[in-house]
């Protein structure tokens, strides 16, 4: 299994060239973001559209090949928000201050394994909001 060159496109356009956790965007970065596999290979996903995501760098490494962790704010166990098949704007909030506050288990679990709310990322997001360039929105939620 491979993703195409045509799948790849496809997936950011469809993310507008936005991170799909943090919705941080992808123009003038220094590296391009990452087709990110939703439910990885080793756990069953497959190299289709509706398991592939475009994820920032550090969104990517930190997600690994997790697909769920406890929820920080219960100690249940729950998947990672699917940015597929769920809303971002059911499970994230974004903060005045940049934080990323997460509405549901889903989001909390995902603010924590993606480290979201790192504060070198935090302080990223800051300085992109005075300049109104976050969040970035793809089209596709």
């Amino acid at each position: 299994m491979i993703v195409t060159a045509n799948q790849k496109k496809t997936i950011r356009k469809l993310a507008n060239y936005c991170c799909e956790y943090c919705r941080l965007g992808e123009e003038d970065r220094a590296a391009k973001f990452q087709i990110d596999h939703i439910i990885p290979i080793k756990h069953g996903g497959e190299d289709t559209i509706n398991n592939l995501c475009l994820a920032c760098l550090l969104c990517n490494s930190y997600k690994g090949p997790n697909v769920a962790t406890l929820d920080p704010a219960t100690g249940e166990a729950t998947k990672l928000f699917d940015p597929r098949n769920q809303q971002w704007e059911v499970h994230f909030k974004i903060h005045t201050d940049a934080t990323l506050i997460g509405l549901t288990p889903e989001g909390r679990a995902t603010i924590q394994v993606l480290r979201i709310n790192e504060e070198s990322r935090v302080k990223q997001r800051i300085g992109l909001m005075k300049l109104g360039e976050y969040p970035c929105m793809p089209i596709s939620n």
